[in-house]
């Protein structure tokens, strides 16, 4: 028999099938592997992206490896080409690629921060479980901070300052995010200090509201705390908001105030602010504390009495001072001598400089004072109580011995000068609201004191200085309103229309001479 042997040609084009590895979700950032599979062998591979056959992509092998940048879809086809001859293309192998998630770091407190302050990064990338955090410090790994989503450094030093970013890993997909985006800590040596203004221009009248404004640049994420002289830093006020009101004004309430901010745990502080006298006008006190010698500034070494006594009654009451470096304090502890409700300072010393009044054992409290001590050589003369509208002021420059020759010193107002004295002194004839202010002098030989605050209240007003007054304009004026006032009361309701024309006949009388 004869072999017959048939070769089977096949009537239609193959068509391949693309495998794509891996076989799970793709994140933006993976590489993924195409691959177009055939029958039989000796085939050049075309490669199609996007429904776009006439341009393919690729010409080669039967694998293509693609990284993907952007989310969303993408499609890939594959035909097989053997000398004129190509196969049918495959069916769209789809590719969905998801956005990698992108670390973000935050700093806490906002930045910048400050020297010997508790600050946190947070990597945080929202949903997940099972990370594991990589940070990196000025490109460097940041070997302290590995494996933890929060970096505290609990005392901020000028070497933590740098650029930091962070990036999460995990087993499972997607196996890492994005690096985050580069934050800068910041890290300042000045520690801040605030602003301490108030809403009132001048002094607060009895029953008004007053609101203080504590101001600082670095406002994230402070809370403000408000002293008075009459507390210690323990019984400090808190507040959320960089205001403090106080809604009806009392006498109580005039003295001088100051505030810092705070923030983080624990509680790192601002300097405190300068002080901000409030003053209160609508009454007058029963007690002040008397001075002598009755001046704000003094020498060091120099003697001072401070007195609550010379009152209608003086019994129970104390001199009480305050400084920042400490609490509240009274005479007898270590301040001086005490006798009666007296407080005597043999010997002055710079740590002596603060806020002095008289309180008494229910807390009632007088006007305070401010006391400078200086170890300079020149102090103003300046009144330590606030100087009435309308009187005359004298301001003196006092040297330490052995005194100068040449008596000329300028005399400066909020840092501004106002006048040079021969003599070393200057006067304000009549004193104003305007003239309030902080006061200093120089000696071109001697340098110059420390300011001292003027401050003015308004002119008190009395049945005796309306009398003086009158007696100024006429003294037939003042006799037809006593006499009438007396003719009033002397008669009853039915005989006041002879008193009437009694007065109205004085006055012509009155105007006529």
């Amino acid at each position: 028999k004869a072999a017959l042997i048939h070769h089977f040609i096949p009537t239609g084009k193959p068509t391949p099938t693309v495998r794509v590895d891996p076989q799970r979700s793709v994140y933006t950032g993976d590489t993924v592997t195409l691959t177009c599979e055939v029958e039989s062998t000796g085939w050049e591979f075309l490669w199609y992206k996007d429904s776009q056959p006439q341009s393919p992509v690729d010409k080669g092998t039967n694998t293509l490896s693609v990284t993907v940048s952007h989310a969303g879809t993408a499609e890939f086809r594959c035909a097989a080409r053997r000398g004129a001859y190509t196969t049918q293309t495959s069916a769209p192998a789809v590719i969905t690629v998801t956005a990698r998630p992108k670390a973000t770091v935050t700093i806490h407190p906002a930045d910048p921060v400050f020297i010997g302050e508790t600050v946190t990064l947070t990597c945080d990338i929202g949903s997940g479980h099972h990370w594991q955090y990589d940070w990196v410090k000025d490109s460097k790994p940041l070997s302290e901070a590995q494996q933890r989503k929060e970096y505290t450094i609990s005392n901020v030093a000028e070497s933590h300052r740098g650029v930091y970013t962070c990036k999460r890993r995990r087993s499972t997909e997607p196996r890492y995010s994005e690096t985050s985006d580069a934050v800068t800590l910041t890290v300042s040596a000045e520690k801040p200090k605030p602003e301490l203004t108030s809403s009132h221009k001048g002094a607060a009248l009895i029953g008004n509201p007053v609101v203080l404004y504590c101001k600082l640049d670095q406002s994230a994420g402070w809370r403000f705390y408000w002293s008075k002289h009459t507390q210690s830093p323990e019984t400090e006020t808190k507040t959320e908001t960089h205001s403090y009101t106080i809604s009806s004004v009392s006498v109580s309430d005039g003295g001088q105030y100051w505030c810092r901010a705070g923030r983080g745990t624990p509680v790192y502080y601002t300097h405190y602010s300068d002080a901000l006298w409030i003053n209160v006008t609508g009454t007058t006190r029963s007690h002040s504390l008397t001075v002598s010698p009755s001046r704000a500034q003094h020498f060091s070494a120099d003697s001072l009495s401070l007195s609550c006594e010379g009152q209608s009654d003086s019994t129970g009451w104390r001199v009480r001072r305050y400084t920042h470096s400490e609490k509240v304090s009274d005479c007898s502890s270590g301040l001086g001598s005490v006798t009666g409700s007296t407080c005597n300072i043999s010997s002055l010393s710079t740590s002596h400089t603060g806020v002095y009044w008289c309180e008494s054992e229910s807390g009632e409290s007088s006007n305070p004072v401010n006391i400078t001590v200086t170890n300079g050589a020149v102090i103003l003369d300046s009144p330590v109580h606030p100087v009435t509208e309308g009187d005359p002021l004298t301001l003196r420059c006092l040297y330490r011995d052995p005194k100068p020759s040449n008596l000329t010193a300028e005399f400066y107002k909020n840092g501004s000068l106002l006048q040079t004295q021969t003599t070393g002194e200057m006067t304000i004839r009549t004193v104003s609201k305007s003239d309030e202010g902080l006061y200093h002098c120089k000696h071109p030989e001697k340098g110059e004191s420390p300011q001292s605050r003027i401050s003015v209240r308004g002119a008190s007003f009395s049945v005796f200085s309306l009398l003086s007054s009158l007696m100024a304009v006429s003294p037939y004026l003042l006799v037809t309103i006593v006499l009438g006032v007396k003719c009033y009361r002397a008669q009853g309701e039915n005989s006041q229309s002879s008193c009437g024309s009694l007065i109205t006949n004085t006055l012509r009388w009155t105007f006529q001479y």
